[in-house]
């Protein structure tokens, strides 16, 4: 086994250091969260992350020498002190990691306010402008975006609607041939298959239309399109 080339007392001297120095810019770090309102990062904010991630790698460091110490025989009290060092990395790296995401995504979320706020802009501004061109084409395409998009709803409630009638016309084609092979041996039987043959009738009927239907809703459909 590797027998650790720094002292136990350096290692813990080092530990602490890195752990107030990283207390320290976490401080700063929070206080950058709670009052950063930009769209996206600055020189500041780059810094001080760059800085903690680096602090962390050391610290990172300097508990895996620790961590020697105890697996090449340290006493109880040594391998507590490493646990509670390692309590002290992962939840500054927890809260870190936190915080780093919780400000990416105001700055997102600003972001989108912002873009939001440029296009209402350009909104009233062809408003203002009058029935230019321009804006009789921005009126004309998000008419028929809407028109495609209810387009889009009826064709899909169609198609759904014949597959369901396909499905049930198979389902009553297996019957009726089951049904055949039985009115050979029981006549009795011939009038519930006169009835079943007037619906099956009647499906092909409604199959036909919807299929019609459809069809021409999707030649209005590629029209507009």
């Amino acid at each position: 086994m590797e027998v650790p080339t720094t002292s136990w007392d350096s290692l813990r001297k080092q530990a602490r250091k890195l752990e107030a120095q990283l207390d320290e810019q976490m401080n700063a770090y929070r206080k950058l969260v709670s009052t950063n309102l930009s769209t996206k990062g600055d020189a500041a904010q780059s810094d001080v992350e760059s800085w903690i991630e680096r602090l962390i790698k050391q610290l990172q460091q300097v508990n895996s020498q620790m961590q020697a110490w105890v697996s090449s025989g340290g006493s109880d009290m040594v391998s507590h002190t490493l646990t509670r060092h390692q309590e002290i990395l992962q939840d500054i790296t927890q809260e870190f990691y936190r915080l780093r995401s919780s400000l990416r995504a105001k700055q997102e979320h600003a972001s989108l306010l912002d873009d939001f706020k440029e296009f209402d802009r350009t909104r009233l501004d062809l408003e203002e402008g009058g029935e230019s061109e321009q804006h009789t084409l921005l009126k004309e395409n998000a008419s028929i975006s809407r028109n495609t998009g209810h387009m889009d709803g009826v064709i899909s409630q169609a198609q759904a609607t014949l597959g369901a009638l396909v499905f049930q016309r198979s389902t009553f084609g297996g019957i009726n041939s089951k049904l055949s092979n039985v009115s050979s041996r029981l006549p009795t039987v011939n009038n519930i298959l006169s009835a079943i043959k007037r619906k099956k009738s009647m499906d092909t009927l409604i199959l036909s239309l919807v299929a019609s239907v459809c069809t021409f809703l999707i030649l209005i459909y590629w029209i507009t399109k």
